[in-house]
This record gives C-alpha cells, structure tokens and sequence, in this order.
C-alpha cells in the first residue's frame, strides 16, 4: 500500500461490503462504509471540499476562524482538514449531540459552543442561526455554511457518486442515503442524473422530521418534531436541497433506528452510528418490498465509536425505553441494574475506600451497596467518602466499612411507586429489597425516566 504524506489523502474511496445476515428479501443489499474515512464519517468528504474550494477563491487563508453549525460529524471532518491546514475552528452544536463527539471535537483543537437541540430554525438558540451570529460578531471570521455551501454537494457530485459507479461496475439499481443539509442528496442525484439515470434515489429519515411527508406527498410541513439520531432529518429545506429525484422516503423511528444499527453490528460486524440504524432500516424495508432482485447500496454514515454512551449502552437504551425487559408490575420496573442479574456495581466491606471511589468514577454512579457475599451490610456514597478522607488523604486506604452507613431503611418491592418520594426527600437512594433479597437501587432519575417512558 501506498504511503501517504498527510492524513487528508485518505479522505474517499471507502470500501463496500456485500451483508451477508441480514434479511434483504431478493435484493443484493451493499454497504459502503464511510465510517473508515480518517474522521469516521461521510462528512469528511465535504469538510476537505469546502475548506479547499473557500482557498482557491481566496476566501480564506491558514490562522483564519471558520465558523460553523453542526449535529458533529461535519464538525469533525472541518477539524481534521482545519488541523491539518492551520485554521481556527469554532462549532455550534445542538445540545443532544454524543459526548464522544464532543471530545472528539476538543481533543482536535476545535472551540465548541453547546446550544438548544429543542428549538427550531428562526430561534435565536437554534444552533445554525447561533452559528451565523457568531461568525457576523467575530472579525475576520468565515461562516462555513453547509446548508447553503455549493461546495458541499460538489464533494458527492464529483466524487462520492462517480466513486460508487465505479466500485458497483455501474451495475446499480438503488441507493439509500439521509439529508441534514441536503449535500449528499443533491450531489448523488446530479451526479446520477448524468451517469446513471436509472438508479432509484431512496431517502431515510427519522421519524419527526418533515422531510418524508414532502417526498411521499409533496406538502411541507410547518410543524416538525423532535428525535435522538443524529445528523439527518430536518425541519425546512436546506438552500442547496434538490430533492427532484428522490421519489420514495421511509420514516424510520429511534427505536428502529438504534436496533438496527445494533443489528448491523451484531449480523455484519460494522459499528455504524445512529444515522446508519436509520439509512439501514429503511434500507431493509425497501429490499423486503421488492418482488424482482435489484442491487442496493446503502451508508454506513460514521462508525459507532461516536455513540458507545448512546445506543451502544444498554443502560441509556433502558433509560429511554428502547430495550424492552421482563415486566414484573412492582418496584421491580424501576430498577435499571437490577442486582440479580449482576448489573448493580457493588463493594465489599473489606475493599478500600479508594476502590469504591474509583468505581463510582468508572460506571458513573455516587452510590455502592456494600455486599457481604449475598448480604447487604450497607451503602456508601461520595459524600460518605468525602467526610471519611478529608484533612487526611491516607485514609483513602481504609476499609469501605470503616465509612459506610449501615443502618439503612429498606422498601419492600411490593410497596407503591408513591413510597419512593419520602426516601428522595430524605436525599437518600431506594435500597429494594424482597424479604432478605437485595434486589437493587431506584434513584430520582431512575423514577424520572420511568414516569417519562410511561407518559409515551
């Protein structure tokens, strides 16, 4: 393999790989992986594009401050090309957006400014309008503008598409992609049109999004709701959308989405992202609906890496009521490491308190139940650390027991959901128990997230 002299060189011509357990009915459904760009997504593409066609005009020049919206990915892949070429780089992004992403960012050089993921465009908060205040207030600083940038579908014009044809030997029949802002859409639909005008356009969105009802029935809706994957769907049409092509789009819900992508890493081996769940599920649902085989070609938009606090973590997908569990109608419910299944993180009395710290720090947890073999001796929790080490460091190596609270005040798993607010306002965790059985911990935002997935 060629040696390349800068990371930017690997941007593009990503693999494609044929599934071979999924349920495609009689299509042939291919993957082409873009999650193994240098950046782990598609947006690297564009990112590289519209840095370097802002160059060529003069718009920009290396220690300048470029400025731009984003759900992530197109963050990440304007921070690997602005590392790369000595530009400034300061990003908005919506507040649901993946702490992975977030790091990924920093740790890249990239100034990031959190901001509401609940409102929508004209909202002096939305993260595409904070973004284009910002870079009007900053001196000197460029406005990248994806949604309105022709050099974003100029990247999938040029190369995503003529790259794919090559790669499928031209023999394709249907290709399934997501729109954010509208880059990968419109520059695949151009560039289709012109090499292969017979290939079928399929659009993946998520559930909430108006972007389905406008291709499936040609209204636009003023009304859009909300939704966790990240990156596609949207609430107007982006300026550079060119949506002519496009004849068939699947909502796709949250649930559906994560699960596929789960799926997809559980048949296939390929951790995609949450986008990739939905571009898959309504790929899969396309397939299935076929009656004569056709050859398909579905993104695997970015790798999972970026989501593994997210859809790869059973206890978020709990949390959010995306993993169903045995319903047992009593306390039980309430449980999100239920101890019987050795979810809950536990010490013992004779480990150190420093383990107990370092355990509430790894798992992101404040409280431990002490177990004694099978017996619950009693719990301890960060302030119980904190008061036993404080002035004196060294006590950090004494036992858990010698700081734990064991008198404790047990809720037998059969009392009602309403005996849980005595013990929070106490300022205390629900210790669970069934006669002598320890069952596990109900929390206030375990109690939160229960009343919020019964409200749905």
């Amino acid at each position: 393999m060629a040696i390349h002299s800068s990371v930017l060189e690997l941007i593009g011509n990503t693999p494609i790989v044929r599934a071979q357990h999924l349920d495609t009915g009689v299509c042939e459904l291919f993957l082409k992986l873009e999650s193994a760009n240098p950046g782990g997504s598609i947006k690297d593409r564009i990112g590289l594009s519209m840095i370097e066609a802002a160059e060529k005009r003069g718009d920009i020049k290396p220690g300048d401050t470029l400025v731009e919206g984003t759900a992530g990915n197109t963050g990440i892949g304007l921070a690997l090309v602005a590392q790369q070429k000595g530009y400034k780089l300061l990003l908005v992004v919506p507040d649901k957006m993946s702490r992975e992403k977030i790091f990924n960012l920093k740790a890249m050089g990239a100034e990031v400014v959190l901001t509401r993921s609940d409102v929508a465009k004209g909202h002096p908060e939305y993260y595409q309008d904070l973004a284009a205040r910002i870079a009007s207030e900053t001196p000197g600083a460029y406005f990248i503008n994806q949604f309105g940038n022709a050099d974003n579908p100029a990247a999938h014009q040029f190369g995503t598409g003529p790259e794919i044809l090559q790669q499928m030997d031209g023999r394709l029949d249907a290709i399934v992609f997501g729109c954010g802002s509208s880059g990968t859409m419109t520059g695949l639909s151009r560039a289709f049109a012109e090499h292969a005008p017979d290939v079928e356009l399929v659009l993946a969105d998520p559930v909430g999004s108006i972007l389905t009802e406008y291709i499936n029935d040609g209204t636009l809706s003023e009304k859009s709701g909300s939704w966790l994957v990240e990156g596609i769907g949207e609430d107007f049409l982006p300026q550079i959308s060119d949506f002519s092509r496009v004849k068939r789009a699947y909502a796709i819900s949250d649930k559906e989405s994560f699960l596929t992508a789960r799926a997809l890493l559980e048949k296939e081996g390929i951790l995609g992202g949450s986008s990739t769940g939905t571009l898959l599920a309504a790929a899969l649902k396309y397939c299935q609906a076929q009656t004569t085989p056709k050859r398909v070609l579905v993104f695997v938009c970015d790798t999972g890496n970026k989501y593994l606090s997210k859809m790869y973590n059973d206890y978020w997908m709990l949390d959010n009521g995306f993993i169903e569990r045995e319903q047992y109608g009593d306390l039980r419910d309430l449980i999100l490491r239920p101890y019987s299944q050795r979810d809950t993180v536990v010490v013992s009395p004779g480990d150190l308190l420093t383990t107990a710290y370092q355990r509430m720090k790894l798992y992101d947890v404040s409280q431990l139940p002490v177990m004694d073999g099978e017996k619950l001796v009693g719990i301890v929790d960060e302030s119980d650390v904190l008061l036993h080490v404080y002035g004196d460091e060294a006590r950090f190596r004494d036992p858990v027991s010698t700081a734990m609270v064991s008198k404790l005040d047990r809720l037998d798993v059969r009392s009602p959901i309403e005996a849980l607010l005595p013990v929070f306002d106490r300022g205390q965790v629900a210790i669970i128990t069934d006669g002598d059985s320890f069952l596990g911990l109900i929390t206030r935002i375990d109690l939160l997230n229960y009343l919020r997935r019964r409200s749905q």
